[in-house]
């Protein structure tokens, strides 16, 4: 265990150092050539809520499986579980909200 813990840390060491090592200026980038982030960015934020809405509806999916799966297996708590299952909806959902708001927010 004490050698994957060495390797771990190893690996978090270096790439800590990596990112100041291979930062640049923005004056830096613009000089070098016409490439510009600002472009893709729309692009980048579609594609980041894309997959957040995706794992989301992934992850609702799963908490209503579950749910449904414990009401068919003691249909006595069937209130209480239905409880959960809502409130873990309105969770992955609020995570999905905030996705959209940061999205909004950068561009």
């Amino acid at each position: 265990m004490s050698k994957m813990r060495i390797a771990f840390f190893a690996v978090v060491g270096v790439l800590m150092s990596a990112a100041p090592a291979l930062a640049q200026g923005a004056g830096a980038a613009a000089a070098d050539n016409d490439f510009s982030v600002g472009k893709y960015a729309r692009l980048a934020a579609g594609f980041g809520f894309a997959i957040a809405a995706a794992l989301a509806a992934i992850g609702q999916s799963r908490v209503a499986a579950a749910a449904a799966e414990g009401v068919a297996r003691n249909p006595g708590a069937g209130a209480r579980i239905q409880t959960m299952m809502i409130l873990g909806l309105v969770f992955i959902e609020t995570l999905v909200l905030f996705t959209l708001v940061v999205v909004f927010a950068k561009l």
